[in-house]
Parts: C-alpha cells; sequence; structure tokens
C-alpha cells in the first residue's frame, strides 16, 4: 500500500520543498539588500501573524489543491464529482494570507505590498474561474 503512494508524495514534496527554498532564498536575499528590520520590532501579535498563520494559511490551501489532482487512472487520492469547484473555492484562500502577512508586520509599506500582492492574486483568480467555470458548463451538455 506505501507504495502506492510514493509515485504521488515525491514528485509533491520535491517541488513544494524546492519552491520553499528558492522564496526563502530570494526573501533573504532581498531583505539584506534592502536592509529590513526582522520580525522582532513588529511585536508579539505581529510575529505570530507574519511569521506563522498568514504564510500557513496560503501554504495550506495550496497543498489541500493537489487533494484533486489524479496522478493515474488509480491514482486519486479523493475523487469528488465538485473537483473543479472545490479546487477553485480552496486556491481562493490564498489571498487572506498574503493580508495577513501584510498587516502582522506592523509598517503600512508592508501592508500595502500585501494588499498589492492580494489584488494581484484575486485579478489572477477572476479569469482563470471564468475560464473553468465555461468549461464546465459547455462539457454539462
Amino acid at each position: 500500500m506505501i507504495w502506492v503512494l510514493v509515485p504521488i508524495f515525491t514528485p509533491v514534496l520535491g517541488i513544494t520543498i524546492g519552491v520553499l527554498a528558492i522564496v526563502w532564498l530570494e526573501r533573504e536575499i532581498s531583505a539584506g539588500i534592502q536592509q529590513r528590520i526582522g520580525p522582532e520590532y513588529a511585536g508579539p501579535l505581529g510575529e505570530f501573524f507574519k511569521l506563522y498563520i498568514g504564510p500557513s494559511i496560503a501554504v495550506i490551501s495550496i497543498l489541500l489543491s493537489y487533494l484533486i489532482i489524479p496522478f493515474g487512472s488509480n491514482l486519486v487520492l479523493s475523487d469528488l464529482n465538485i473537483g473543479v469547484f472545490l479546487w477553485i473555492a480552496i486556491s481562493s484562500i490564498a489571498p487572506i494570507g498574503l493580508l495577513m502577512s501584510g498587516y502582522g508586520s506592523n509598517n503600512k509599506y508592508s501592508f500595502l505590498g500585501g494588499l498589492r500582492a492580494a489584488a494581484q492574486s484575486i485579478s489572477y483568480e477572476i479569469p482563470l474561474t471564468l475560464c473553468v467555470l465555461s468549461i464546465s458548463l459547455r462539457a454539462i451538455r
């Protein structure tokens, strides 16, 4: 039974760890170049939102979207009739994590950056949702 899950989790974990490492390196390098202050000046509540809640909401929503992807004819983690709609709903949670991370840093420029990132994410999701739903409605006939 465990060997059935190896082809699923190997690429998922590899891609996820690679993306996390690249994003972490990008943030560390850009923080060093811009001479930004660390989370110790944001206060305890800001540190909690900035470091734990906001990024975990964004990452968990993306990892939950892997539940819907069929990795093969017999390698489906959850076989749902509403898979596309659930994928759209789960992926729409990620901008909340971006907003919380920007708000938690106790800096107006970081908050504006969080608003900008959330707006970009939402503006990307609206045409994607319309395209996916139009294909879904066409397939119903």
